[in-house]
């Protein structure tokens, strides 16, 4: 497996990649993804935490961003918030953050025991509780995870559940975090 992953972020780093080399590494678990021509433009927003504390989305900015929009009621949600613990314990860093917000109503309580349930202790407890913020991004259904480069801006879209801690997931996310399709 991890043969296979380096091969793949070699293939990826060989390749000059931009858009056009995200593109390529869309196999796998990454074929729903959408890489964009140009990255685009994210509004400024401020996530709570679990004791209200405010996080500007800003805060993340020199690292490559996987955020994710979920809900405590959301299945797919469910069975994907685990390959995004793996990622984040396989790739989280001073290069890269998964960064999931619960969007909509989801107590506090909630997101605790849907975390418990599931056995995700390594990711922070955010939430967009008006969905305002998920609204500005045209979130229109869960999950939704959207790749930010590290100036903050969407370089790629998934609609749906992936298995990011997949070989081709971390592979693509390795390019970004190379400074490719940025």
């Amino acid at each position: 497996m991890r043969v296979l992953l380096a091969l793949l972020i070699y293939t990826a780093v060989a390749a000059g990649a931009n858009a056009a080399g995200l593109e390529a590494l869309r196999t796998g678990e990454m074929r729903k993804l959408v890489v964009h021509d140009a990255p685009r433009a994210v509004p400024e927003a401020s996530f709570l935490d679990a004791a209200d504390g405010l996080h500007p989305l800003s805060g993340w900015r020199g690292r490559v961003v996987v955020l994710n929009f979920w809900a405590t009621w959301c299945a797919p949600c469910r069975d994907e918030m685990p390959s995004l613990s793996a990622l984040e314990a396989a790739m989280g860093g001073p290069d890269l953050a998964v960064v999931p917000v619960a969007t909509g109503r989801n107590s506090v309580a909630a997101i605790g025991r849907f975390l418990d349930e599931i056995g995700v202790n390594n990711l922070p407890v955010l939430r967009d509780p008006t969905m305002a913020f998920a609204r500005e991004m045209a979130v229109m259904g869960l999950p939704v995870t959207v790749i930010l480069d590290r100036e903050g801006r969407e370089v790629a879209r998934l609609t749906g559940h992936a298995d990011w801690a997949a070989p081709e997931a971390q592979a693509l996310l390795a390019a970004v975090v190379a400074g490719e399709g940025g």
